[in-house]
C-alpha cells in the first residue's frame, strides 16, 4: 500500500511538472508577438510587414533548425562534459511515451526539447529589431538559421549542456547571456556590418526617426513581460512551488524597477518622459534578473532592474553616438544589460564573490570572442556574395513594397 501511494505521488509530481513546463513553453512562444509588436511599434510604418514576416518566420525556422541538429549539439549527453563542442546525431527521438533514460528530469522528454527550441528563436528574434529597416530579408533568413543552427546552441552546450563554462562554474539561470548577449553580439555585429539607416546621422547630428505606433509598442513590452513569466518561471525545470513563486517575484520587482529607473533617468537627461525607454527600462530590468532569478532576494532584484533600467537610457545615448544605429534599441537591452545581469550573480544574491565574479566574466568574454568572430564571418560572406541590404530606392520607398510588394496599411496615406 505504502508503494502505491509513493508511486502515485510521484506520477502526480510527472504530471504537475510536465504542466507547468508546458504552461511556461507557450508563454515563452507568446514572446515572438511581443517581439514582433514591440518592433513594428517602434519602427517606421512602411516597413511594418517585413518586420512582421521577419517575426513569423524566425520562429518557424528556429524550430525547424533545432529540430534537425541544435538540439543535439546544445544538449550533445554526459560523454562530452567539460568540452567545446558536442553532437550526437541528427533529428529528436524517444520511446512512444516521450521518456528517455537520458535525462533525469520531471518532465517528457518532448516538453523538454519544445521548451528549449522556443528559447533558440527568441536569440535570433533579437537581432531582427537590430537590423530592421535596411537588412535584405533573404540574407537575414540565412544568416538566422545559422545562426539559431550553430551559433546559439554551441553557446548553450558550453553552460546548459554541461561544457567547459558549467565545469568552470558559470553561473546563467535562464540566460542573460546564453540567450540575451548572445543575441545582443549578433545585432553589434549586423549593425555593424550593416551601417546606420538613411538619414539618421547627419554631419554632428543624430537625426531621432520615431516609431509609427506607441500602442504597438506597449503591447509588445506587456506581451513580453508576460512570457518572461514562462522564461524565468520555466527555467526552475521542476512547478516547485517556492522557486517558481521566488522566480516570478524576482522577475517582476526587477522589471518595475527598470521601468522607474529608465523614466527618471531619461526624464532628467532629456527633460521628458520618455515613453520608449520607460518600456526599454522595463525590457533591461526582465534581462538584467534573468541570470539570477533564483537567486536574489527583493531587494538585490530592485537594485538590479533600477541599474538595468539606467543603463539601457545611457547605452542608447552611446551607441547613437558611436553612430551605431540600432532602431528598436535590442544592443542596448540584450547586450548591455545582458553582460551586466550576467555580472550581478556574482555581486548579489547567495552566490555574490569573487570566484563567482570570476567565473562570470570568463563566461562573458569567452561567448563575447565566439559570437563576434563567428558572426562576423556570417554577416561578411552573405555581404560579398549576395549583399545584405536593400537598394537607396528600397529603403527609401520601404521594405514592405520593395521586399513584398505589399502594404500593412493600404487605406492610410503614405508618409515617410
Amino acid at each position: 500500500m505504502e508503494v502505491d501511494l509513493t508511486q502515485s505521488i510521484n506520477n502526480n509530481l510527472f504530471t504537475i511538472n510536465n504542466l507547468w513546463m508546458m504552461i511556461a513553453t507557450a508563454l515563452v512562444f507568446i514572446m515572438h508577438l511581443g517581439f514582433a509588436t514591440l518592433e513594428t511599434g517602434l519602427t517606421r510604418s512602411k516597413n511594418t510587414v517585413n518586420i512582421l514576416f521577419k517575426n513569423s518566420i524566425i520562429p518557424a525556422l528556429g524550430i525547424l533548425t533545432y529540430t534537425l541538429w541544435g538540439f543535439n549539439m546544445m544538449y550533445p549527453g554526459e560523454s562530452f562534459a567539460g568540452s567545446f563542442f558536442g553532437f550526437s546525431g541528427f533529428g529528436v527521438f524517444t520511446d512512444a511515451e516521450g521518456l528517455t533514460p537520458i535525462y533525469n528530469i520531471g518532465y517528457t522528454y518532448w516538453t523538454d526539447f519544445l521548451f528549449q527550441a522556443m528559447f533558440a528563436a527568441t536569440a535570433a528574434t533579437i537581432v531582427s529589431g537590430a537590423v530592421a529597416e535596411r537588412i535584405k530579408l533573404s540574407s537575414f533568413l540565412i544568416f538566422s538559421t545559422l545562426f539559431v543552427g550553430i551559433v546559439y546552441p554551441v553557446v548553450g552546450m558550453w553552460k546548459w549542456g554541461g561544457g567547459f563554462l558549467n565545469e568552470l562554474g558559470f553561473y546563467d539561470f535562464a540566460g542573460s547571456t546564453i540567450v540575451h548577449s548572445v543575441g545582443g553580439w549578433g545585432a553589434l555585429t549586423g549593425v555593424v556590418f550593416l551601417g546606420p539607416r538613411l538619414g539618421k546621422f547627419g554631419k554632428n547630428k543624430i537625426n531621432p526617426i520615431p516609431g509609427h505606433s506607441m500602442p504597438l509598442a506597449v503591447i509588445g513590452v506587456f506581451l513580453l513581460w508576460l512570457g518572461w513569466f514562462g522564461f524565468n518561471g520555466g527555467s526552475v525545470l521542476s512547478a516547485d512551488p517556492g522557486l517558481v513563486s521566488l522566480v516570478l517575484v524576482t522577475t517582476s520587482l526587477a522589471a518595475s524597477a527598470g521601468g522607474v529607473s529608465a523614466m527618471i533617468s531619461s526624464w532628467m537627461y532629456t527633460k521628458k518622459p520618455d515613453i520608449t525607454m520607460v518600456l526599454n527600462g522595463i525590457l533591461a530590468g526582465l534581462v538584467g534578473i534573468t541570470a539570477g532569478a533564483d537567486l536574489m532576494g527583493p531587494l538585490s532584484s530592485i537594485i538590479i532592474g533600477g541599474i538595468s533600467g539606467s543603463l539601457v537610457v545611457f547605452s542608447v545615448v552611446f551607441f547613437d553616438k558611436m553612430k551605431l544605429d540600432d532602431p528598436v534599441g535590442a544592443m542596448s537591452v540584450h547586450l548591455v544589460c545582458g553582460i551586466f545581469g550576467t555580472l550581478a550573480v556574482g555581486l548579489f544574491g547567495s552566490k555574490a564573490g569573487l570566484d563567482q565574479l570570476w567565473a562570470q566574466v570568463i563566461g562573458i568574454a569567452s561567448t563575447a570572442v565566439f559570437v563576434v568572430i563567428s558572426t562576423s564571418l556570417m554577416w561578411y560572406v552573405l555581404k560579398k556574395t549576395m549583399g545584405i541590404r536593400v537598394s537607396e530606392l528600397e529603403e527609401v520607398e520601404g521594405l514592405d513594397f520593395g521586399e513584398h510588394a505589399m502594404e500593412a496599411y493600404p487605406e492610410f496615406e503614405k508618409v515617410s
